[in-house]
């Protein structure tokens, strides 16, 4: 039987901070997830940080490397953290500590939705990235936003970067209990069908061996703490690895 990791608070990814699929997508990880105790309270992103501009890399400027672009909400941007603190910070720590010379650029927008996704995907391409991590959905999922209308959205976001040959992994989420069987099953499938359809490697969930372990949340219980982000960058590089070159 599936396990899903239900989240109480989820702020940007859903916590679109991820979701276990039914089925495996083409070099998907799948990854079963303990089942936490649901709360009540559902705070969305936009309702904290309405309007943010994405958060700031840890290198700025082109220096000449490929770019790796963390593209998503709030739990990319890492909302909650000192500056440097982000999961895409510590990503590029762990790239440069396994000698693989990329640059790690945050696209991290808290609130985002799908949506918004869509509408900056001309910022991210103007990166020229080499690959980008895509997180969004959760903020969709939060406001009870047609499946159809988000499943499009992130459709639409991984073909334009894959039609710009960008290569593309999927960070996967999913929602509490309270938005019913069906919502959540559909919403969890849709990483799964989008990461089949494109041939993307996925992660299921973005909060693996972070969420409800002592230490790793913020007091919403959705975001990472720094410690936490740490985790987050490593499940993310593992994920990414196979798409780089030294």
């Amino acid at each position: 039987m599936r396990k899903v990791y239900y989240l109480p608070i989820l702020t940007s990814l859903a916590l679109a901070g991820s979701g276990c699929r039914a089925n495996k997508a083409p070099n998907a990880t799948s990854e079963s997830r303990p089942q936490p105790a649901a709360s009540s309270t559902v705070t969305q992103d936009s309702a904290n940080d309405a309007v943010s501009a994405p958060a700031k890399s840890a290198v700025h400027g082109n220096d000449g490397r490929p770019v790796v672009v963390c593209f998503g909400d709030s739990l990319t941007a890492g909302l909650g953290t000192e500056p440097g603190q982000s999961y895409p910070d510590y990503l590029q720590a762990d790239l440069d500590r396994l000698h693989y010379h990329y640059r790690v650029d945050n696209q991290g927008v808290s609130g985002n939705t799908t949506k918004d996704g869509v509408q900056r995907l001309p910022d991210v391409l103007a990166l020229h990235p080499a690959v980008a991590v895509v997180e969004f959905g959760g903020n969709d999922g939060l406001r009870g936003l047609p499946i159809e209308d988000t499943r499009a959205n992130l459709d639409q976001i991984v073909a334009t970067l894959k039609g710009a040959d960008i290569k593309v992994a999927l960070a996967g989420i999913t929602l509490p209990p309270d938005y019913g069987p069906d919502y959540i099953r559909q919403f969890d499938e849709m990483y799964t069908l989008i990461a089949r359809k494109y041939h993307v490697p996925m992660l299921p969930f973005l909060l693996k061996d972070v969420y409800g372990v002592a230490g790793m949340m913020q007091r919403d219980n959705t975001h990472a703490t720094a410690k936490g982000n740490q985790i987050v960058a490593h499940n993310v590089v593992s994920l990414v690895l196979p798409l780089l070159k030294k």
